[in-house]
């Protein structure tokens, strides 16, 4: 890893006690993302995603959560800080836009003044400045008569304008770095796509660095620069977008991309989805967490796949055990054919 990267992750691992036991959410992630830029986190319910995402806010109980390894933003190393710094980057320099706009939003306060809000604690401003500010950006993310809907709550907007008043609020301060978490989530492809137009339109305004975290591969293919694919709590292939899409390396991967539906596929088709189910994080299995399910496991000599864990090596990588060779064989013969 560089040292000049703006959010640099290193060796992440986080873990959550509970009555049933700790739970692995997080094992040894780590990547870097320059100012500008776009990392797309893609991965199954359980993954990892988003305990990776609030773990670079410090969103985690510290009374029930451990963490190990180093985040660093912008040199600032942010693992083990004080929330009183924690508290003076979030919202500021840092920003997330949450899942669910409809709980992450305070139903007992107007939409304006919730923008307004972060942006007199780390501006100073006046209410009256704050005000203009949260019509702004309602105006900016595209909420049509921003200066009459500024005073709505959240149950008066759609889901596609909670969306986008959720990301106004997050970017009211002009945040350096934005965590997208399921942004499009439950909403139509119409307004999907909106979403990501908006969030690509505002990189190029700002500079600012942002990490797309979904379940979707779809939404990644033409928003992100960058791509990490996790499964239970690891990464296990990393890339550029179009390395990963167009050549994936690991059976996981090749199962996430075999279970997109298609346009262009028979309506009578169905879906073929990878078998099986993801392991539970109190314990999760030896060796490659992935062999399980992995139709290819038993063609890795040793048993590797179940005794050894396969490691993510800098740069294009794929944490898998079977031959480069194989992995380019196994994706031209049998996967790239249903994919096209």
């Amino acid at each position: 890893m560089t040292s000049d990267a703006f959010l640099s992750v290193r060796d992440l691992s986080v873990r959550f006690r509970t009555e049933d036991g700790v739970v692995r959410a997080v094992d040894r992630v780590g990547f870097e993302l320059e100012r500008g830029r776009t990392l797309g986190i893609v991965g199954e319910s359980g993954s990892g995603k988003s305990v990776t995402s609030l773990s670079v806010l410090g969103l985690h109980d510290p009374r029930h959560t451990e963490i190990e390894g180093e985040i660093a933003l912008d040199g600032q190393v942010l693992t083990g800080a004080p929330e009183s710094v924690l508290e003076k980057l979030r919202g500021n320099k840092m920003a997330m836009v949450f899942q669910d706009s409809l709980t992450a939003l305070s139903p007992y306060y107007t939409v304006g003044r919730q923008i307004a809000e972060p942006f007199r604690k780390h501006t100073g401003a006046s209410r009256h400045e704050a005000r203009q500010r949260a019509v702004e950006m309602l105006d900016k993310v595209g909420i049509p008569n921003a200066r009459l809907r500024v005073d709505d709550y959240p149950h008066q907007f759609s889901g596609g304008m909670r969306q986008r008043a959720m990301i106004a609020m997050a970017l009211v301060c002009d945040p350096e770095l934005l965590i997208a978490d399921e942004p499009t989530t439950a909403l139509d492809v119409t307004v999907q796509a909106q979403i990501l137009d908006l969030l690509k339109d505002l990189q190029q305004q700002t500079g600012s660095a942002i990490v797309l975290i979904t379940h979707d591969l779809g939404v990644v293919a033409h928003t992100v620069d960058e791509l990490l694919v996790m499964y239970a709590g690891r990464v296990v292939e990393r890339g550029t977008v179009d390395e990963v899409l167009r050549a994936p390396r690991h059976p996981y991967t090749w199962g996430l991309l075999g279970s997109m539906p298609r346009l262009e596929s028979d309506v009578d088709e169905p879906l073929v989805p990878i078998p099986g189910a993801p392991p539970s994080l109190l314990a999760p299995p030896p060796g490659c967490p992935f062999h399980p399910r992995c139709a290819y496991a038993a063609e890795v000599a040793g048993d590797r796949c179940r005794t050894e864990r396969p490691e993510l090596r800098p740069g294009r990588a794929a944490a898998c055990h079977l031959p480069g060779e194989r992995q380019r064989a196994v994706f031209t013969e049998q996967i790239a054919p249903r994919l096209s």
